[in-house]
């Protein structure tokens, strides 16, 4: 039923073309990323892509409103990460950890992607 949810969440959301893989197929388990305990003073993830593969797998990152998310990116390849809500963007050279940094200012489930491969990196997940 989350994933459901989820999924009707993001596709409200989306507006930089079609959702990844993973929610193509419904029955592919989420993972929660990294992050804080909820009423901490931020929550942070880290991903890495490489070969076309999202490490750790795409999941969620849980936060309260008004906390501050931070996102460090690392690709293979330039790139473009965008936060979809928030249109957050931020150039992503070959090779170089890339941070950026919002206040979660807006509740609901908001994606994180590449553009130019389109991979969904994590699911910030604000209450």
């Amino acid at each position: 039923m989350r994933a459901w949810l989820a999924l009707a969440a993001c596709l409200a959301l989306a507006g930089c073309g079609p959702l990844s893989d993973t929610h193509h197929r419904p029955g592919t388990s989420h993972q929660v990323v990294t992050g804080t305990p909820t009423g901490a003073a931020d929550a942070s993830a880290t991903v890495t892509v490489s070969g076309g593969k999202v490490s750790p797998p795409p999941g969620w990152l849980s936060v309260a409103k008004g906390q501050q998310v931070s996102l460090t990116v690392t690709s293979d390849v330039a790139d473009e990460l965008h936060v979809h809500g928030y249109d957050v963007t931020a150039e992503l050279p070959a090779g170089q950890a890339v941070t950026v940094t919002f206040v979660a200012d807006l509740t609901g489930v908001f994606e994180v992607e590449t553009h130019g491969s389109k991979l969904v990196l994590v699911q910030v997940a604000v209450k």
